[in-house]
C-alpha cells in the first residue's frame, strides 16, 4: 500500500513539473507599471544584458513582469488578455401569454453592464518583490525580493542591477 502511495506522489509531482513554465523558456517580456518607475530601470538593465526581448505589446509577451499580484493583477491580466466569450445559445421565442412584466423583471435582475474594475492603489508602492508571471497560465515563474533603500534614480538603478544579476544567475544555473 505504501508503495502505491509513493508511486502516486511521484507521478503527481512529475506531472506538476511537466506543466510548470521553465525560466529558460522565457523569451518575450512585457512590463506592467511598477512603483517609482522600477519597470523602466528593469527594462533598461534587461535590454543591456540581452536576457530577454522587451515587448511593448502584451499580446506578444510570454511573460509579464510586475511588482504585485492579487485581485488588481488579475483584473489587469483580464484587461490585457480577455477570456474567450462563451457561445450564446439561440434564444427561445418569448411566449405572448405571460406579458412583458416577467421580461422586464428578469432584465432588471441581470448583470449590470457598467461594472467597475477592482481599484488598485500604488500608495506606499511595492515592498521590493518582483514577479515574472507566465502570460498564459498566470503562474509565477520566478520572483525575488530586492527593496530599494530610497527612491533616488541611482538607488533604483542599483536595485534593478541587483535583480537582473539574480535573474542571470538563475538562468545560468539551469
Amino acid at each position: 500500500m505504501k508503495c502505491m502511495k509513493r508511486f502516486a506522489l511521484l507521478l503527481s509531482c512529475s506531472a506538476a513539473f511537466a506543466y510548470a513554465t521553465d525560466l529558460a523558456a522565457v523569451k518575450n517580456v512585457y512590463f506592467l507599471k511598477m512603483s517609482k518607475g522600477m519597470d523602466q530601470y528593469l527594462a533598461n538593465r534587461l535590454t543591456n544584458e540581452h536576457l530577454f526581448q522587451i515587448v511593448t505589446d502584451p499580446k506578444l509577451a510570454d511573460t509579464i513582469v510586475t511588482d504585485h499580484i492579487g485581485e488588481a493583477f488579475e483584473a489587469k491580466m483580464n484587461d490585457l488578455f480577455p477570456p474567450p466569450e462563451p457561445e450564446e445559445k439561440p434564444e427561445k421565442p418569448p411566449k405572448a401569454d405571460k406579458g412583458e412584466d416577467t421580461e422586464s423583471a428578469a432584465a432588471m435582475l441581470g448583470d449590470s453592464v457598467n461594472k467597475l474594475a477592482p481599484l488598485s492603489s500604488s500608495f506606499g508602492g511595492s515592498r521590493g518583490t518582483v514577479f515574472l508571471v507566465d502570460a498564459k497560465s498566470k503562474a509565477v515563474v520566478w520572483s525575488t525580493f530586492a527593496p530599494p533603500k530610497d527612491g533616488t534614480s541611482r538607488e533604483m538603478d542599483r536595485t534593478a542591477y541587483d535583480i537582473v544579476s539574480r535573474l542571470k544567475k538563475e538562468l545560468n544555473r539551469k
